[in-house]
């Protein structure tokens, strides 16, 4: 079978990443996804580089690596949304699409007749996604934001990094882009939720979706703990602030993740350290008493570890089933053997350099098949055959 979603169109004109993840996730599952990009520019991402893709004669080219990483599966169009031409397109092709996804400034597309209201009276059915940083009203709602930015004003900069009164201390960002990524799959639901409401009223929708408005729910436990306990969450490093022991731990050649996630897993833990009397001792039964007692418990345990090698407590741990796992690099990730068995690097043809490494999707379904053959496109590359579908003479858009 095809994937699941080959009958939808998607009509994507957003940049950057938000956006584009959204409809690179759309694509991965099949759906047919038109990237409309500045003419003679491009998404602004083309240039976000170094690192760029080089050819087949190892001369660097024009796209980035993040570029690559967020527009698989799509067609390219170039068009000048401020010219009359460039609108009717657009137009044209919101007509026959199910999904828009969006990430200009408040007002910009409406400016330019292609407003939700505006493309939604040529095509009801239009499921249309405005993604921006603070959403369609408020006080903020015509201000730029990027991911760096609304990590810090959503409070996740507040709790990842360590403590201010130890060495490396301070507010952290989060090492990819978490929020404009997140965005993307809240975007992703979203659009896939009003289609499942399309089903039965025959309308599409309009979806208002704010970065950091995404950034506050993923704040989670933490927002919890605070409006429980009514008081601020700290950052604690590696520390889990709720279930211990759960942090890095020195070993005697590297670093160990420890995760016990539970009073049960802990009893297996101090038999696979060879210190059952942890388990047994009420400052450490219970995981409230472990949290209380923390700082007496994470040396014991921190001692315990640095006496052995990493490859030692892993084959120990793993034994009694203790989650745990290694730090790996970036590159160690893609020699992990369970990501080489789940295929999740692949390399799809590419125009220009042969092929093109791709991290593909995680979703797996037992029908469905995802079928990743299209590379991220080339500025345009697909111009002249989307306005051929539309029954448009390429040479009067040049």
């Amino acid at each position: 079978m095809a994937g699941p979603l080959s009958n939808i169109r998607v009509l994507d004109l957003s940049r950057i990443m938000a956006g584009p993840w959204a409809a690179q996730i759309l694509a991965d599952l099949g759906a047919d996804v038109i990237k409309v990009e500045r003419k003679g520019a491009g998404d602004d991402t083309r240039s976000w580089g170094p690192p760029y893709l080089k050819d087949r004669d190892g001369n660097l080219t024009a796209e980035s690596g993040y570029y690559l990483s967020v527009n698989r599966g799509k067609r390219s169009i170039e068009l000048d949304l401020t010219t009359r031409e460039g609108q009717d397109v657009v137009r044209a092709l919101a007509a026959r699409s199910d999904i828009l996804l969006e990430n200009f400034k408040v007002g910009t597309l409406e400016r330019y007749g292609l407003g939700e209201k505006q493309l939604r009276a040529l095509n009801p059915k239009l499921v249309y996604c405005s993604i921006t940083g603070f959403g369609q009203d408020g006080p903020l709602a015509s201000a730029a934001a990027y991911d760096f930015m609304i990590q810090g004003m959503g409070g996740l900069m507040s709790v990842t990094g360590g403590p201010d009164d130890m060495p490396g201390g301070g507010p952290q960002k989060v090492g990819v882009p978490i929020v404009d990524i997140m965005t993307g799959m809240y975007a992703a639901i979203a659009v896939l939720a009003a289609l499942a409401e399309r089903n039965s009223s025959a309308k599409g929708d309009y979806i208002d979706l704010a970065m950091l408005d995404v950034a506050t729910a993923m704040l989670a436990n933490q927002a919890m703990n605070y409006l429980v306990s009514g008081k601020t969450p700290q950052r604690r490093g590696n520390k889990h602030p709720n279930i211990q022991p759960q942090d890095v731990f020195p070993v005697r050649d590297g670093h160990i993740v420890l995760a016990v996630g539970n009073d049960e897993q802990f009893v297996r833990f101090a038999e696979a350290i060879e210190m059952p009397e942890l388990a047994a001792d009420p400052h450490y039964r219970k995981n409230a008493d472990r949290v209380k007692n923390l700082d007496r418990l994470h040396k014991i345990i921190a001692d315990r570890l640095a006496t052995r090698d990493l490859a030692d407590w892993l084959s120990r741990l793993g034994k009694h089933n203790i989650p745990c796992g290694p730090i790996n690099t970036v590159p160690m990730v893609f020699d992990e053997e369970q990501v080489k068995h789940r295929r999740m690097l692949r390399h799809l043809p590419h125009p220009v350099n042969g092929e093109v490494a791709q991290v593909v999707s995680p979703l797996r379904f037992a029908r469905s098949v995802l079928a990743f053959e299209r590379a991220p496109p080339l500025l345009g590359a697909d111009t002249a055959s989307i306005l051929a579908e539309l029954g448009l003479c390429p040479e009067d858009y040049r």
